[in-house]
């Protein structure tokens, strides 16, 4: 966490409205107002950050708990912990073949099982852009 942090104040430091409030305060007469506030600014958006990133593992924990006793196979779990981790465009039976190197037909019966476990939902538009997401159990 520390790297990370760091990482965002160097970001945050070549910030143009950070630069002017650095240099009054190192050229002017010491008065650190600009600056405590630019760091606090940068603090208040990490926090909001980690508050996101932290949400995402509670949430991915929550999950498991409740699955814990479920007898997913491995490429369902695979797959699974890919959507908690930030998959990217939408779940489709192709993707999940391609994912998991299985054919389409065990791609689809995977998507099925989940779904009667009520673990993936259909997403709305059908045919051939059927996509399926998981369902939200946020209350």
């Amino acid at each position: 966490m520390t790297y990370q942090k760091s990482q965002r104040f160097q970001r945050h430091k070549v910030d143009p409205l950070a630069l002017p409030a650095t240099k009054r305060t190192q050229k002017g007469d010491l008065d650190i107002t600009d600056w405590t506030s630019w760091f606090l600014d940068c603090l208040d958006r990490d926090f909001d950050g980690a508050d996101a990133i932290l949400g995402g593992i509670l949430r991915k924990a929550d999950f498991w708990d409740r699955h814990a006793a479920r007898q997913l196979n491995a490429r369902q779990r695979i797959v699974l912990n890919r959507l908690f981790d930030g998959f990217e465009g939408k779940l489709t039976p192709s993707k999940w073949a391609k994912l998991t190197k299985v054919s389409q037909a065990t791609a689809a019966r995977d998507i099925e099982e989940l779904i009667a476990h009520g673990i993936l939902k259909k997403d709305a538009a059908g045919g051939r852009s059927t996509s399926y997401s998981l369902v939200d159990t946020q209350t």
